[in-house]
């Protein structure tokens, strides 16, 4: 029961927040960054509609066509997402403008817009919208849902170069990078761990070396070369940022000829790290 009425909460702020970043910043400086809230934008600066009115007249009937065609697995969340935005945009409707700017409210636009976006998506919902018509457009071309997506945005990103100017429709591709990238930062944090991959002839050394200098567990993995055939063991071990000058100096006392590979980790979870 906690754990549902934290869902709905996060459905609610987010949805909030989404809001707050179209009207302050998107929508007064006509950057159309694609979605239903893109397509009010232009259709506010063409005839000066309601923008919550507008979203309300999309997200509805695309809500109802994504039951009819995929079935009733969006559930009450995706439903109070899909009504409540558009309140929240009529209800915040009559706030200035933060800027007047078109580059920073196509950026500063994409942070708010994406960081609602995140908390809806971590309350297990979404706002409906062109997500929807993106899945409908899937089931009957085949397309994949990244491609429909893209679609969809690129058609609302051009659509507001014709009827504002090549410019704003510039803006309208910045807004919807920043969006997806603040996304992603929401749902998966900032990464402050790096996951190490090491090749060595020395792996008990290393192994040991790592846990005794850098107080961090390995595990070891079965691989063969690719050129001789020959098996090996490589050695994976996660370390937070912090740690990982140290772990290259123990890599480099104890084989200076280790392969290592090194990438960012995001959303570390188990013992030493966040808690499951």
């Amino acid at each position: 029961m906690k754990d549902t009425v934290s869902e709905y909460i996060f459905v609610i702020v987010g949805a909030a927040i989404i809001a707050v970043g179209f009207n302050v910043f998107l929508l007064p400086n006509q950057v159309a960054s694609g979605g239903v809230s893109g397509i009010s934008t232009i259709l506010n600066g063409l005839f000066g509609w309601n923008a919550g009115i507008i979203q309300y007249a999309f997200n509805i009937p695309l809500f109802i066509a994504g039951v009819l065609v995929l079935g009733k697995k969006f559930g009450v969340k995706s439903f109070i997402g899909t009504i409540t935005l558009p309140a929240f945009v009529i209800l915040t409707s009559g706030w200035e403008p933060w800027t007047l700017n078109p580059l920073l409210g196509a950026i500063f636009g994409g942070i708010v817009v994406g960081s609602g976006l995140g908390i809806v998506f971590k309350g297990k919902a979404s706002t409906g919208g062109t997500d929807l018509l993106a899945q409908i457009i899937t089931k009957f071309t085949g397309l994949t849902l990244g491609t429909s997506v893209l679609m969809i945005d690129g058609i609302i990103a051009v659509s507001a170069a014709l009827v504002f100017d090549l410019e704003k429709g510039l803006y309208a591709i910045i807004g919807l990078y920043v969006t997806t990238k603040t996304i992603d930062i929401i749902q998966l944090g900032f990464s402050q761990s790096k996951m190490a991959y090491i090749i060595t002839n020395m792996e008990e050394e290393m192994r040991e070396a790592i846990y005794r200098e850098v107080n961090r567990g390995v595990t070891k993995l079965p691989a063969f070369g690719g050129y001789t055939g020959e098996e090996k063991t490589f050695l994976m071990v996660v370390v937070y940022q912090t740690e990982f000058t140290k772990l290259k100096q123990v890599v480099k006392m104890v084989d200076p000829t280790a392969f290592v590979v090194v990438s960012d980790a995001y959303e570390v979870l188990g013992e030493g790290f966040k808690r499951v």
